[in-house]
């Protein structure tokens, strides 16, 4: 029986370069075919990229996002977020004010520049629990809206004001501190209003000091020494006439000061102010210095420009004395402020007297000329 031969067969390599029939050379292996993809396996790798792109974008919004609202809380907390608040949804009791009785002179050019050029600083409210909000800065400007909401009735124009809201929680102090340092840049703020702020701030239940000379140390940080000493000493004028004047604001510093170094020589003085003063409810600013001044002792030049205790006119002052002479008369066109000068005579009203034809206003001056000859 013959054996079977068994031939040795070499089979290629795994790269397909081995032993090959003699003559065939290497053979180019056909390029793969890519596996084609179902619509439901496309669908899902869309919908993943679509997925991973919007939650990056949604990051990128959520990080803008919480800056602006760091911002937002900043900025609020410096109260420079301003929107228009209604009139009637803001109240003025929290902070007792500066103002003294009588009328506020000013207050009438205020209402002619807003209405004229608008408000150019908005005033400082705070949010209350209720929703309404508590007036901190801005008394006179508020004041010139509500007045100018009354004349006109234009609700659409006058019926809100452009108002800083401050957050709640800030304490009383701090309230207190931002209406005096407002106060104090302005150049008609008298020393009697900065004393009445001093002793409203001391008197208030609801704040930390009761010593009104204290409690000028806290408000009046940003003054200098000099002018928190005389704030003081005004105090002490306040405390003893703040009642019976309807016209300290008006008090010059020097006037007040030697009142005060009177008052605490005879303290029998301020009983003769009230008897000279007592009943004469029409009297001007000029009735009232002029008292005061009579009552001093100073000159009989300067006494006469205020009135005797029977409230008899005082006479003409002389070219040479009083340099400037200012008092408010009021008319049926509104309160005028007037001064009078030496060849100067000032007639201030919240009125624009172009409109008014010329030939009227001459014959209006020339009467009130013959009337002063």
């Amino acid at each position: 029986m013959k054996k079977r031969r068994t031939f040795g067969i070499d089979l290629p390599d795994e790269d397909g370069l081995n032993a090959f029939p003699a003559g065939k050379g290497v053979v180019t292996p056909a390029p793969a075919v890519p596996t084609r993809r179902s619509p439901m396996a496309a669908a899902i790798t869309e919908n993943a990229d679509s997925l991973r792109d919007r939650r990056a974008m949604e990051e990128q919004i959520r990080a803008e996002n919480d800056a602006l609202a760091a911002e937002h809380v900043r900025m609020k907390k410096l109260g420079l977020i301003v929107d228009l608040v209604p009139l009637d949804q803001i109240e003025t009791w929290k902070l007792v004010r500066d103002r003294v009785k009588g009328d506020d002179f000013e207050l009438a050019e205020l209402v002619t520049s807003i209405r004229d050029l608008g408000l150019s600083n908005p005033i400082r409210v705070e949010m209350r629990e209720d929703g309404r909000y508590e007036l901190v800065q801005g008394f006179r400007r508020l004041s010139a809206y509500r007045q100018l909401l009354a004349e006109t009735g234009d609700a659409a124009s006058w019926g809100a004001i452009p108002a800083g809201i401050l957050p709640r929680g800030e304490d009383l102090e701090g309230l207190y501190r931002r209406m005096v340092d407002e106060n104090l840049v302005r150049k008609d703020i008298s020393f009697a209003e900065m004393a009445m702020l001093a002793l409203n701030y001391a008197r208030d239940p609801h704040t930390s000091e009761n010593d009104p000379d204290k409690a000028v140390a806290q408000l009046f940080q940003s003054a200098g020494y000099q002018k928190r000493s005389y704030i003081r000493q005004f105090i002490r004028l306040m405390e003893r006439l703040g009642e019976d004047l309807q016209f300290s604001q008006h008090i010059p510093r020097a006037l007040g000061l030697q009142l005060v170094t009177a008052l605490e020589d005879n303290p029998d003085l301020a009983g003769e102010i009230r008897a000279r003063l007592k009943g004469w409810d029409n009297r001007s600013v000029k009735d009232e210095l002029g008292i005061l001044r009579r009552v001093l002792g100073n000159s009989p030049r300067e006494a006469a420009a205020g009135a005797d205790e029977d409230a008899t006119p005082a006479k003409p002052a002389t070219p040479s004395g009083k340099a400037k002479t200012t008092f408010q008369l009021p008319s049926r066109l509104g309160q005028a402020k007037c001064t009078a000068a030496n060849g100067r005579l000032e007639i201030r009203l919240a009125r624009d007297f172009t409109a008014i034809e010329r030939r009227r206003l001459e014959l209006a001056l020339e009467r009130m000329l013959n009337d002063l000859g």
